[in-house]
């Protein structure tokens, strides 16, 4: 059975963690390479671009319309649970497989030690690492800036040790609130990642707030503008010129002082009970499956 989950041009904090939490909570040899049997792990994976022949087993994945919808009662789907009742109501199944992200099984592992430097916390989205003037934006704010590229272990070190998490990526919340970091969620300056967190979000009854991140550069602020994601072309070759360095100074010094008055917004966290609940009902769910595939063999 083969772990299936997103990789891009560069590592992401949120798919990498697949290779963290299911070679430690699953038994050794469990996961494989034959991709007759696929195991859809951790992101917003769900779609018709997975093989059609292959028998896919879903655990705690969601569906945000990245790719087509794909028909899960073909016979070629067992979703054992999915991140939230959008999902389960997009793919028309049994709502009570709307559990939570499976990056909230992190609570049953063994996690590095807190980073306790670390204070205030933002974290872009890692596109807008690249799309966008963050480092310096967090320089001039005085925050400190965590890099969802950077391997799992240190991101995890540094969520855990934070005082508080502003953040534009979906998998900092999940994590943070998994770990009970208090955080702030920044709505994604680009438009196509905004319903999955609500996905997510509704499997914790949690009235999640998005507040609004201003860009950091001519770019982001173009992308705000238009909803354009993707290859950015003409503009991204115009927001990376000289002629662009005026105007990004100017964003990026309006980003900062906007991230400093973000800091002092009254955070979130799911209650205890229900992370408490999600965690135990996820992790039954992978026990379940794992006992089922045993008594299989």
């Amino acid at each position: 059975m083969k772990l299936v989950f997103f990789r891009g041009k560069v590592p992401n904090f949120g798919d990498e963690l697949n290779l963290h939490v299911w070679p430690a909570l699953l038994p050794k040899g469990f996961l494989d390479e034959d991709e007759s049997e696929l195991f859809v792990g951790i992101g917003s994976i769900i779609g018709d671009h997975l093989p059609a022949k292959s028998r896919k087993f879903v655990m705690g994945s969601g569906y945000a319309g990245y790719m087509g919808l794909p028909d899960v009662h073909d016979g070629t789907w067992d979703i054992r649970f999915v991140r939230g009742p959008n999902t389960a109501k997009t793919l028309n199944i049994d709502p009570g497989l709307s559990i939570c992200d499976s990056a909230v099984l992190l609570r049953a592992m063994d996690l590095p030690a807190p980073d306790k430097s670390v204070g205030v916390a933002f974290m872009p989205h890692y596109e807008s690492l690249e799309r966008g003037n963050w480092v310096e934006a967090c320089r001039q704010a005085g925050i400190t800036l965590i890099d969802a590229t950077e391997p799992v272990e240190k991101v995890l070190s540094q969520i855990q040790g934070a005082r508080l998490l502003i953040t534009e990526a979906m998998h900092g919340a999940i994590v943070a609130d998994a770990l009970r970091t208090p955080w702030i969620g920044a709505k994604p300056i680009y438009g196509g990642h905004h319903k999955k967190w609500l996905d997510w979000a509704g499997a914790l009854d949690l009235d999640v707030r998005l507040n609004d991140l201003k860009p950091s550069s001519v770019l982001e602020y173009y992308i705000s503008k238009t909803g354009r994601g993707g290859a950015m072309g003409k503009i991204g070759r115009l927001s990376g010129s000289p002629v662009a360095a005026l105007p990004n100074k100017i964003l990026t010094n309006v980003a900062a002082t906007h991230l400093d008055q973000m800091a002092r917004l009254e955070p979130q966290l799911s209650s205890d009970s229900m992370i408490l609940r999600v965690t135990e009902r996820a992790r039954d769910a992978v026990d379940g499956f794992v006992r089922s595939r045993v008594a299989a063999a």
